[in-house]
């Protein structure tokens, strides 16, 4: 009997049954976007991340404000849970913290047309995550469902060192580089990257909680990407299909 393959299947169904209770948001009104920050400074400030700020938020002019970046909000119970900044990178010009910290890892792929998905800036309150052991796979969600949404290449993590191991051992990211200063991290981080397209039905079949609709995906990335189709995110997957 393989006691460590069902235990698994027991909590990834535990956590697929849970989503009814989960919603995420894009962070578009000013109250939205400033809890986001205050959570972000919180949760880095936590794990020594950073220095103390005297406006207790952790803002991003330069990636926060680009046309190709969306910060979201999940929600658990209708509490405020977690919350994870988003970047579509298509091409040379779009702005990401990770195309300026690896450019020369990510550029050869984005010259060979691929798609990539640079999540950043991901953090969760203490007290949800002690309530929801779930937590970190519904705050991993928003990018993945990203991914679906617009069809991308790769998944590129710009990943502390001490968290290498968990996206390793539970998802197969690969290490790309090696340890680099991050923007207004104290900690260096290393590149770690996904094939989205090969990966994405092993990691859903393995992971059920990380499927998402076409119709969900489009209520959380639709307006975002009308609104960047003349900047910098490329057509959605999605558009043209029906419910999946």
């Amino acid at each position: 009997m393989d006691i460590h393959g069902s235990s698994h299947a027991r909590f990834a169904d535990r956590v697929a049954a849970m989503l009814q209770r989960v919603e995420h948001r894009p962070a578009v009104s000013r109250a939205d976007r400033e809890a986001a920050y205050r959570l972000r400074y919180e949760a880095y400030l936590r794990q020594s991340l950073l220095n103390e700020r005297l406006d207790g938020m952790l803002y991003d002019e330069v990636y926060d404000e680009c046309s190709n970046s969306l910060t979201t909000l999940t929600y658990i119970d209708g509490e405020l849970a977690s919350t994870v900044r988003v970047h579509v990178v298509h091409d040379g010009a779009s702005v990401s913290p990770a195309c300026d910290v690896f450019p020369d890892v990510l550029t050869p792929h984005l010259r060979a047309g691929r798609v990539i998905i640079d999540p950043s800036r991901l953090a969760a309150r203490m007290e949800m995550a002690k309530r929801f052991p779930e937590l970190p796979y519904f705050a991993l969600r928003a990018p993945w469902m990203a991914a679906r949404y617009f069809n991308v290449d790769y998944i590129a993590l710009s990943c502390a060192i001490g968290h290498v191991g968990y996206y390793t051992r539970l998802y197969q990211f690969q290490t790309w580089s090696d340890l680099r200063s991050y923007p207004k991290v104290t900690a260096p981080v290393v590149c770690m990257g996904l094939d989205f397209a090969a990966e994405m039905e092993r990691i859903e079949d393995r992971y059920p909680s990380y499927r998402s609709t076409a119709s969900e995906r489009e209520a959380l990335f639709g307006d975002f990407a009308l609104a960047a189709r003349g900047g910098r995110v490329p057509a959605a997957a999605d558009a043209q299909q029906a419910d999946a």
